[in-house]
């Protein structure tokens, strides 16, 4: 079975917030329910459009494969069954800082960031959920609407 890094709903708050960059990329703003995470993601917005208000449950895995073991760096197709099966959209990419931001007042915050090729992620919220990161960790994002 896959351990999974991290796992919440998000709602959609704000796309582009500081104006459109790029045509086919935009960055999202969400906040999850459960862990009350804030995250930014640059997304493609061409082959998985997102709006406003929309649900999705996003994933980080070390792993695609349903039995846990490592991933291997190389693409092998295959017709085994893989965790991205049940998402509608992957990335793959590495963590490359962690980062502690007292700046909130007296709650200290933890800060994940991730590339995925070019498109980054910033993960904003509770120390606690960060315990299973690494950095210069390589894992799967996972995303499917809900």
């Amino acid at each position: 079975m896959v351990q999974l890094l991290f796992e919440d709903i998000f709602i959609l708050q704000r796309i582009d917030p500081d104006g459109k960059k790029f045509d086919k990329v935009s960055r999202i703003e969400a906040r999850s329910e459960q862990f009350d995470m804030y995250m930014q993601l640059d997304i493609n917005t061409e082959i998985y459009p997102m709006r406003v208000g929309e649900k999705f449950t996003m994933v980080l895995a070390p792993t695609l494969n349903l039995d846990g073991t490592p991933d291997t760096g190389f693409y092998l197709p295959t017709n085994r069954k893989t965790l991205a099966d049940k998402f509608e959209y992957v990335m793959h990419g590495k963590l490359y800082k962690i980062s502690e931001d007292s700046s909130s007042g007296q709650t200290a915050k933890v800060e994940i960031y991730a590339s995925f090729g070019g498109l980054l992620m910033m993960l904003k919220g509770d120390p606690s959920n960060a315990s299973n990161f690494e950095l210069d960790q390589r894992l799967f994002l996972l995303i499917r609407k809900v």
